[in-house]
């Protein structure tokens, strides 16, 4: 189900255009803006909506269908369906009272402004560090070490080695030496299956104590698999698991390091309350599977849908809403790959296509 970007302009002067974002009748955010969209390098204060007045008059000014939406630490980062002014973020910033209280602050800004702005560079899960409470598999015969981290050893589910928040697993990686991984490729079906179960967790990797060109390396192959079927067993990996990062960390030293500093991220993602985004929309947003985008779709109807010939009022006509110059666009850009010739002109041109 599209969700929609929604710009109206109020009649506040102090804060002239509400923001909203809208699915299927459904108000998933919505924020009082001092600007539509921020110039190039700013950003601008906006408050969240917390009381509608239905009865408030509002002029809708644009309404765009939004490509994705997600939450990104203490930013809620939105991508629109449109080739420019795509992309942009509501910044929560939570501020200490001088009584100890607190209060936020939303800043809205767009790509350009973030990487201006002089924090471009700040890491998102900085400063506070929460202790580790690591879970290694009692299979592990020589296990990776997690100095100052609280470890124990038990049977785990899946994978190798599991992050503990409370009682809770919210992590966990499978750590896989050259040889185990090559080992395991003569049942590629049941190596699948494992790699289903790890991806199933909330966040999981696979940590691969080797580079990548090893397993392409015949001569450490040592015949036991052509390297072109390793290759694509490993891509197979990739595609059959997108959900789950596939790490080549070089050796079992960096493997540690990788896995140490990977469950300290998750674990101060979890447990720093700065961390919790006010706004909590994005679990709200159903993310529909990302499909080719407007312009894609516009394309589709062109080389596939529409007859051959055809003409613009026929394109608009399938397509009510979407600017002229949109369609424009997607045409031109058509003939210039060769996919259509255009027979006369003005209004009464046709466009044919020169392949079925």
């Amino acid at each position: 189900m599209t969700a929609f970007w929604i710009v109206e302009r109020a009649p506040s002067r102090r804060f002239p255009f509400r923001v909203s974002i809208e699915q299927g009748g459904r108000l998933v955010a919505a924020f009082r803006t001092q600007a539509r969209w921020p110039g190039p390098g700013q950003q601008v204060f906006c408050l969240r909506e917390r009381d509608f007045d239905p009865a408030e008059p509002l002029d809708e000014v644009e309404r765009v269908p939004v490509a994705h939406l997600t939450q990104v630490g203490r930013k809620l980062a939105v991508t629109l369906d449109r080739p420019n002014r795509k992309r942009c973020e509501f910044l929560v910033v939570k501020k200490e009272k001088r009584d100890g209280g607190s209060y936020e602050q939303v800043f809205f800004r767009t790509e350009s402004g973030i990487r201006a702005h002089r924090s471009r560079t700040r890491v998102e899960l900085k400063g506070h560090e929460a202790p580790l409470h690591v879970v290694v598999d009692s299979g592990e015969r020589y296990p990776w070490r997690f100095p100052g981290a609280t470890v124990e050893r038990r049977k785990l589910q899946a994978g190798d080695y599991a992050l503990l928040v409370g009682e809770r697993i919210v992590a966990v990686v499978e750590r896989k030496s050259f040889d185990n991984l090559v080992g395991d490729l003569g049942a590629v079906q049941a190596l699948h299956q494992a790699l289903a179960d790890l991806a199933s967790h909330e966040t999981a990797a696979l940590v691969v104590e080797a580079q990548y060109r090893d397993f392409l390396d015949a001569n450490r192959l040592a015949g036991r698999w052509p390297p072109e079927y390793l290759a694509r067993v490993l891509a197979e990996v990739a595609a059959l698991h997108p959900r789950l990062p596939v790490i080549f960390a070089g050796n079992r030293k960096l493997a540690n390091v990788w896995t140490e500093r990977f469950f300290r991220a998750v674990a101060t993602r979890r447990t720093s309350p700065e961390l919790e985004l006010p706004l909590m929309v994005a679990a709200r947003y159903d993310q529909a599977p990302r499909g080719p985008g407007l312009d894609g779709e516009i394309r589709q109807a062109v080389v596939r849908d529409l007859p051959s010939p055809f003409r613009y009022a026929e394109l608009a006509q399938r397509f009510p809403g979407v600017p002229a110059q949109r369609l424009r666009r997607v045409v031109v850009a058509l003939k210039q790959e060769g996919r259509l010739v255009r027979e006369g002109a003005g209004p009464a041109a046709r466009w044919i296509r020169t392949e079925t």
